[in-house]
């Protein structure tokens, strides 16, 4: 059962701690409401020892009686009974003390220690989520400035390669052609084109200006007078802008009216009047005049005072001959500036350049520092997570204690409360605190651990800053490796230092081992930086380390290694087979829904098949370490779209990792298989041709210029098909000359599958050229030049592994098996040469890591 440290979590961090600290404070009036029954038994049991002590007093003031027959017998059952009653009285009062002093005092004391442990934990993670939340709103403002800017800057370039073209290269309209009239249209202001950022909209021109036309005709506006200045006209109070707000544009706090009024200051709007400074604020004394920029914007007449007698200091621009009041002295003193300007002779391209530049520069260290701040984040929850458990792990154990202390003073006290003790004891050992955690986190956990990456998003589309929470396929196409090279890198590590661990049961908890999170992201951090590193970076690091690198980079992936697409067919897959044709049928159909994710998912998955495979075969682990290892693995591995309370407790992930570990090769084999034959049966160069052929494109996370590639590689595929028509196909006549099959016309954008085998051929030649005859391939191995397979390392092109030896009788049994190629772009099936005649030189695709070229 998975502990607090993985079970509290969410996407947004304070749910999933909402629901524990939920639960942690309910313990804690569970500890109150025990302290209370302790509490009030001992007033109870002192309230009725004095009582007790109280019946002697009272027969002592009644004169005469017993006190005068000192040997009767009556006397002495009547002493009898006094001293019971003196007894009781001690007995009770004895209680009390022994419940306060051995219950009330000390979990009294423990209950507030444990109070203040768990206040100061929710203080420091609410504060902690409050500057993350923080710095992700700024992120979000900084990126939508960084994308307005470089539109701008688009936008210029397109207007300056409109407005200077070279006249010598204008096309001229055909003779008879009415050349058409450039009108000169009257220049628009500067403003017309401004965006306004207003709260956290982004709103265009005309938009804006339906908004300031409601705005001024709805807000009450008058006259404000103040003292010296003069009388401002066009003015309304704060209070007043702000009701409108809340009322009009749907603020949800007066803080955000706030943020909205500052920003029309911001904007030139608004302005503040007879107070220093430009703050807005919702109050009734605060008076602010629309300025004549907002009423030009809105299409409204501004209303004018005429020439008073009262003294104004004139302003600067288009308002000191608008009205005669002119504003504060510091808004006068806010555009006189004293230092030179710091870009002269810049152009208006040059400037919006620059301040794109800037705008990239503060969002990526404002991306770097909201991914600190979550590294920090999921630190902190995760050390309070696992001090959190251990308190309320505590809490039901003093629980238990305190039960047995209170029932074991009644019970040394009372022995006629022996019955009701034993009950007190039967309750007490009925509590587990081990099950009641249990039970806490089977109902009230939120979801495991998947941190959620801010990626910096590049404006043209580059993936060379980050590379953890990168798209798997667009971080292997910036490494230009099959495979991550992040990957790559762990891996080969792991298993070049994997000899220098003692025993086989410290390489297997290599992968168990609870590394402490702030470890894993010290190593993180050197490594994030989208460019390739050495991997004498690990040296510094603990083997462990490494190892939970690879699992926190599969966990910071947008979508699982077995994407999310397929999660409900492996759902399926292990919930409708039945237990007898579940083995038979299983692998097959684990084929075929792998074989619909993208090639670097399936190249980055047999990679690491084929590590833990190897690493499992080698130490001889037990069916329990299996079971542990593909427990801890699985959510790296397949982890739905939204986890849900229902898919928290599915074990759909832990079984395809088990098949996956047990079946690797028939899965893995058949898909390298389907590969080689797409190889051999596509004209297509590079390892992505041939799997496409056979199955349906995933989605690329990059379609740029994706219509310009796809015509330059079928062109060359043409050529290619054309320059070797003269050449001798073969040593022998072919069987199929007498039937020749046109080139399909079809346009370069088609991706249809070219297929490995004519549907005319016969049962046996086609098993023979699908399958290759006798030729068995260990890997994918594809004939090179000299006749002799080269090995791929995984099938896929590039992914880390070893390289699998060919047989010495390999290039016999090539020799005796059907020949294919390719003559105007035509599939021809060859038989085999006779012995005594020289082989010609096989041709074929060789799969190398090389450079992806789309």
């Amino acid at each position: 059962m998975p502990g607090f440290a993985d079970s509290f979590w969410s996407s947004d961090y304070a749910a999933g701690l909402g629901v524990l600290f939920g639960k942690l404070n309910q313990g804690i009036q569970e500890n109150r409401q025990v302290l209370t029954i302790a509490r009030m038994r001992a007033e109870a049991e002192e309230t009725y020892g004095q009582r007790l002590s109280d019946i002697i007093p009272s027969t002592d003031k009644i004169t005469g009686g017993f006190s005068q027959d000192d040997g009767a017998t009556a006397r002495k059952a009547f002493d009898g009974m006094r001293s019971e009653m003196e007894d009781a009285a001690r007995t009770h009062q004895r209680m009390a003390q022994s419940i306060r002093d051995l219950v009330v005092n000390p979990f009294s004391r423990w209950c507030d220690a444990h109070e203040d442990r768990v206040s100061a934990s929710q203080e420091e993670l609410h504060s902690r989520l409050k500057a993350h939340d923080r710095q992700a709103e700024t992120v979000k403002k900084l990126r939508s400035n960084y994308f307005n800017k470089c539109r701008l800057v688009e936008d210029l370039e397109e207007e300056e390669k409109l407005g200077f073209q070279d006249p010598e290269l204008t096309p001229t309209p055909p003779s008879g052609q009415q050349i058409p009239e450039i009108k000169v249209q009257p220049q628009v202001e500067e403003e017309d084109d401004e965006i306004y950022e207003i709260g956290d909209e982004v709103y265009q021109p005309e938009q804006m200006r339906k908004i300031l036309s409601h705005m001024l005709s709805t807000i009450t506006m008058g006259e404000t007078k103040v003292p010296i200045l003069g009388t401002y006209t066009n003015t309304s109070c704060g209070s007043d802008i702000v009701e409108y707000l809340q009322r009009s544009m749907g603020s949800t706090s007066v803080s955000y009216a706030e943020r909205i009024g500052q920003d029309l200051i911001t904007n030139g709007l608004l302005r503040l009047i007879g107070n220093v400074g430009s703050t807005f604020a919702n109050s009734s004394k605060m008076h602010y005049q629309w300025r004549p920029k907002a009423f030009k914007l809105a299409g409204l007449p501004e209303k004018k005072q005429a020439l008073s007698r009262t003294f104004s200091m004139p302003s600067a621009g288009s308002e000191a001959s608008d009205s005669p009041v002119v504003g504060t002295v510091s808004e006068y003193l806010e555009k006189w500036n004293m230092l030179p300007n710091q870009y002269p002779n810049e152009t208006p391209g040059q400037r919006l350049q620059r301040e794109a530049r800037e705008a990239d520069t503060r969002y990526k260290a404002g991306v770097r520092r909201l991914d600190e701040l979550r590294c920090e984040l999921e630190e902190a929850i995760m050390l309070h997570l696992k001090f959190l458990e251990r308190c309320e792990l505590d809490r039901l154990k003093a629980l238990k204690t305190v039960i047995l202390d209170f029932s074991g003073t009644l019970g040394n006290v009372i022995p006629s409360l022996q019955s009701t003790v034993d009950k007190m004891v039967l309750f007490q050992e009925t509590i587990q605190p081990e099950g009641d955690l249990r039970y806490l986190l089977e109902n009230y956990r939120t979801g495991s651990f998947l941190p959620k990456v801010v990626v910096y998003e590049n404006y043209y589309n580059r993936a060379d800053e980050q590379t953890f929470g990168v798209d798997l396929e667009a971080r292997a196409r910036a490494d230009k490796k099959r495979v991550p090279i992040i990957v790559t890198a762990i891996l080969t590590y792991l298993d070049h230092h994997y000899p220098e661990l003692e025993g086989d049961e410290a390489r297997r908890g290599v992968w168990l081992v609870d590394v402490p999170l702030a470890q894993t992201h010290k190593l993180r951090a050197l490594v994030n930086d989208g460019k390739s590193f050495s991997p004498d970076i690990f040296a510094n690091f603990d083997i462990p380390t490494v190892a939970s690198l690879l699992k926190l980079y599969f966990l910071e992936l947008p979508d699982s290694l077995v994407s999310s697409h397929v999660y409900e067919i492996v759902r399926t897959i292990y919930t409708s087979q039945s237990t007898d044709t579940s083995e038979a049928n299983r692998v097959g159909v684990l084929q075929q829904t792998l074989s619909q994710l993208r090639l670097t998912n399936i190249a980055t998955l047999d990679a690491c098949m084929n590590h833990f495979t190897r690493l499992i075969e080698l130490t001889s682990a037990d069916e329990e370490y299996i079971a542990a290892f593909a427990t801890n693995i699985a959510p790296c591995i397949l982890r739905p779209r939204q986890e849900t309370s229902l898919t928290m407790e599915e074990k759909h992930a832990y079984k395809l990792v088990r098949d996956l570990l047990a079946h690797k090769d028939p899965i893995f084999s058949e898909l390298k298989r389907q590969s080689s034959l797409n190889h051999s049966g596509s004209v297509g160069k590079g390892p992505v041709s041939g799997v496409l052929a056979n199955r349906p494109r995933a989605i690329s996370t990059d379609e740029s210029n994706r219509k310009a590639l796809m015509e330059e590689r079928n062109k060359a595929l043409l050529e290619k098909a054309s320059s070797s028509r003269g050449r001798a196909v073969s040593p022998g006549p072919s069987p199929r000359t007498g039937h020749r099959r046109d080139r399909s016309t079809g346009g370069p954008e088609g991706r249809f599958p070219i297929q490995v085998a004519s549907p005319t051929q016969s049962g046996n030649d086609r098993h023979r050229s699908s399958l290759g005859g006798i030729v068995k391939r260990a890997s994918l191995e594809v004939p090179g030049a000299d006749g002799v397979s080269s090995p791929d390392t995984n099938g896929f092109g590039g992914s880390p592994g070893e390289d699998s030896p060919v047989p010495a009788d390999k290039g016999h049994a090539r020799g005796r098996a059907s020949t294919t190629k390719f003559v105007g772009g035509q599939r021809i099936s060859m038989p085999p040469p006779a012995e005594n005649v020289a082989p010609t030189t096989a041709r074929g695709v060789t799969l190398e890591d090389k450079p992806m070229e789309d």
